[in-house]
Parts: structure tokens; C-alpha cells; sequence
């Protein structure tokens, strides 16, 4: 009888937004990295104080900063 199918929810391997997923699989971790965070919860630290440097002293002044972030960003996996 066919009636087992009835009431079964549909299982679709793919989401509903393929660009969503496409930009997920683009930011997970390669194969051959650990598990890591979003960019933007990375290096908490070293992301407020070059964010308040160039608030206070603008981009320019604040180049000490900005490479201590990126330095941070890829010790995390990140290629920036």
C-alpha cells in the first residue's frame, strides 16, 4: 500500500536559499582548519580598541592597532 508516504514530511537536503548557503559554505572552515568563529566575534580584544583609536584618532593614526587586529584575525584561521 501506498499510504506510508502520506503525512511524511518532505526531507530536502538543500535549504530554501541557495545564495544563503553558498555564502556559509564560503565562510566555514576548511578541511584542514579547526572550527572557528564569524570574523565579527573574532578578537574581541584587539577589535575595540582599533575600532575606539579610529573613532578618537582617525584610520591614519591607528595603524599600530589595525595590524595587531589583523594579526589576531589570522592566528583565528582568517585570511585578511
Amino acid at each position: 500500500m501506498g499510504h506510508a508516504e502520506v503525512g511524511m514530511p518532505l526531507q530536502s537536503k538543500s535549504p530554501e536559499h541557495p545564495a544563503i548557503s553558498q555564502n556559509l559554505a564560503a565562510a566555514g572552515p576548511t578541511p584542514d582548519s579547526k572550527p572557528r568563529k564569524k570574523i565579527c566575534c573574532a578578537c574581541p580584544d584587539t577589535k575595540r580598541l582599533r575600532d575606539e583609536c579610529i573613532v578618537q584618532h582617525g584610520e591614519a593614526a591607528c595603524e599600530k592597532w589595525i595590524q595587531a587586529h589583523k594579526q589576531c584575525l589570522r592566528a583565528e584561521g582568517f585570511k585578511v
